[in-house]
């Protein structure tokens, strides 16, 4: 009996870290992406036209890695004063994406900071 509580016990601390502990998410869990349905109607003579687009819009968040092709779409910005951004450290860049201003580091291309205008 003393043998089987004890075993009990023993099993019960190696078990109880593995029921807390949670699954690593990858950088590219913290990105969200919205998305919606635009619409627009008008006439073009007599008939009733309506355009629809799907509008998917993706909200940053720092730690989120940006991929080689995400890094060369976005343009960089050199003229961060105009925008009242704060200068950036050495090896870090202001890029701008639609109306977001990621600060992000040129090595890794992690995202240190956001702002939106």
């Amino acid at each position: 009996m003393k043998r089987l509580l004890i075993a009990l016990v023993a099993s019960s601390f190696l078990t109880a870290p593995m029921a807390f502990a949670q699954p690593v998410k990858p950088f590219e869990v913290a990105q969200v992406k919205e998305r919606h349905v635009e619409k627009r109607i008008y006439k073009h003579g007599n008939n009733r036209v309506v355009e629809k687009h799907v509008v998917v819009k993706k909200r940053w968040a720092r730690g989120h890695r940006l991929s080689p092709s995400e890094r060369r779409r976005i343009a960089a910005v050199n003229d961060y004063r105009r925008y009242k951004l704060r200068t950036p450290q050495r090896g870090q860049q202001w890029v701008r994406v639609d109306n977001d201003f990621l600060l992000i580091s040129v090595a890794t291309g992690v995202i240190v900071n956001l702002a939106t205008r």
